[in-house]
């Protein structure tokens, strides 16, 4: 197959309509709030006594995340739901089956692959990876979007964004490494608030096992990443592949020898950059400096 056949293109197309399954999360999202407030805990304690972050469980609540079948079957039983949070997990793998056609057209070819994927690699010049980003910086890039989004739309992109996020915490985890520039880590978008939320969670993504976090200092007089950012993804029992996108515009590329010069370019950029170690400590000292 050449080079040209290989690459798709795939360009926006207007969302789809909703399916229910907003309607369906926001309202196991309000029984685990009265369970849990039945019970006297507060989101934090929650998610202590069931190994989650705060965060998540305001998210879950709220109806912005998927509830997985695990979270489901602990909550059930600590709040004493008698079976309630336990009956809805047939519902909700329904509603997750038809979420997956949440993405905008032009990024769901990529998207299945990214749901089947053990290995991950990023290079990225200009923003948080959205594996990587918290729900308050994906609503703040989506809010300040031109042409401006709907409310509807950016709370569906949203909710697509997070639900991507699980595969970090399957078993098993697909290997995942990241080159962020420095630039990126500096840059408030959204606000210092929430860019420090982004921040604390890249530290705390860091320490996973199955992850590598790099930063690509402003002052390396060497640079093999200035074509751009790109993706690298490798799905089970398949040949990896690269995933480049600008402007809503994006590009899956299969030939093995143009796969091959991605990759080579890639381990040079991780070459020059700071160390996984290193890159956190850094992280760290940006936090610091407010």
């Amino acid at each position: 197959m050449s080079g040209a056949d290989a690459a798709v293109e795939r360009r926006p197309e207007p969302p789809e309509d909703e399916d229910g399954s907003a309607d369906l999360f926001r309202t196991i999202g309000r029984q685990v709030k009265l369970l849990r407030e039945r019970a006297g805990l507060t989101q934090r304690e929650l998610g202590e006594r069931l190994a989650y972050g705060e965060d998540l469980i305001s998210s879950l609540e709220r109806g912005r995340r998927t509830p997985q079948p695990e979270f489901l079957d602990a909550a059930d039983e600590l709040l004493g739901a008698g079976g309630l949070l336990k009956a809805a997990k047939d519902d909700v793998a329904r509603a997750k089956a038809r979420a997956r056609v949440r993405h905008p057209a032009w990024f769901r070819d990529y998207a299945r692959l990214e749901a089947e994927a053990v290995e991950i690699h990023y290079y990225s010049n200009h923003d948080i990876p959205g594996l990587l980003q918290t729900e308050e910086r994906a609503r703040a890039l989506y809010g300040m979007r031109k042409p401006l989004l709907d409310e509807q739309t950016i709370e569906q992109r949203v909710a697509a964004r997070l639900a991507r996020q699980e595969i970090l915490t399957r078993w098993p985890a697909p290997i995942v490494t990241c080159v962020i520039e420095e630039a990126v880590l500096r840059r408030p978008i959204g606000g210092w608030p929430v860019h420090e939320g982004q921040l604390q969670q890249l530290l705390r993504l860091g320490q996973l096992r199955s992850m590598e976090l790099q930063v690509m200092p402003m002052d390396r007089p060497e640079h093999a990443g200035m074509g751009g950012p790109f993706i690298l993804l490798t799905p089970k029992g398949r040949a990896q592949m690269g995933y480049v996108e600008v402007q809503n515009v994006s590009r899956l590329n299969t030939d093995a020898e143009e796969v091959r010069m991605l990759a080579a370019r890639y381990g040079s950029i991780r070459a020059q950059a700071l160390t996984p170690r290193e890159s956190l400590i850094l992280i760290e000292k940006i936090l610091g400096e407010r």
